[in-house]
């Protein structure tokens, strides 16, 4: 429940977490509640995390964008082109964006609400140069071609860098709490007896996972992992590097899939 409606309810909210919930979803909702007000509220650090998500929901929409632009979907708008022909890639909004918002962030500093915008708009214009980061990497359009796999590596990896700066282990740590509760493998919370018997197991398997990671030849998916498993469990299932020790055990076909798919890192 809300602060607002627990203080007209006459409820104080240290409180709250002893009230009985009719449905699981209502006490899921609760658990992220705190765990968000916890981790993202009481820091301070709402900007942060209005850049993570303005990030990935401007690189999802890009992405699709293009991938409906491609398939020449006739309701989609397509490709802003000048007058000349010249077509403009959606990296050049996504600099002005940043040099707009970064000028603004810094030299004005606004105050609430317009920092939280400012805050949104760089998050947009980071997905959308991130999308392309192969094209400035390279210095040619490669979007569809085997280098552009490089854009999407760049996404991830910032992706996880604003995902582990913004909100540390703690939250994640509630996030699962909250989920395992709702699962029904606790009743209103877990025990610190609970907690260490149900999170002990799976650090320990992403440590495992992290460990195939090195040895398929991705370190920065092995470094990230050790810390955030799901990470790790990403790097373990994709194809190693053809160099790595993992490739040594792959069969020719799988092999050639190896080199080919990291052909452009060679």
């Amino acid at each position: 429940m809300s602060s607002g409606v627990l203080h007209r309810a006459g409820i104080r909210p240290s409180a709250a977490a002893n009230l009985p919930y009719h449905r699981r979803v209502d006490r899921l909702a609760d658990d992220l509640s705190r765990a968000y007000e916890k981790g993202i509220q009481a820091p301070g650090k709402e900007v942060h995390f209005l850049i993570l998500i303005a990030f990935l929901l401007a690189f999802g929409f890009i992405r699709t964008s293009a991938h409906l632009i491609r398939a020449q979907a006739k309701w989609w708008p397509g490709n802003v082109e000048t007058k000349g022909g010249t077509h403009v890639h959606h990296l050049v909004w996504g600099i002005l964006l940043l040099l707009a918002c970064g000028y603004i962030g810094i030299a004005v500093a606004p105050d609430s609400p317009w920092r939280e915008l400012v805050a949104v708009l760089f998050g947009v214009g980071m997905g959308l140069t991130l999308d392309e980061f192969a094209l400035w990497l390279n210095l040619r359009d490669v979007y569809w071609a085997e280098k552009g796999r490089e854009s999407i590596d760049a996404v991830i990896v910032t992706a996880c860098l604003l995902t582990i700066a913004l909100l540390g282990l703690q939250f994640w740590i509630d996030v699962l709490q909250a989920l395992l509760v709702f699962a029904g493998l606790g009743d209103t919370d877990l025990s610190g007896g609970e907690s260490t018997a149900l999170l002990a197991p799976i650090q320990a398997l992403g440590a495992c996972l992290a460990v195939v990671c090195f040895l398929k030849g991705k370190r920065f998916a092995g470094v990230v992992g050790l810390f955030v498993p799901a990470v790790a469990l990403v790097g373990a299932l994709r194809l190693a590097k053809p160099g790595s020790r993992w490739a040594r055990r792959y069969e020719q076909r799988k092999l050639e899939r190896s080199r080919s798919r990291f052909a452009h890192a060679s």
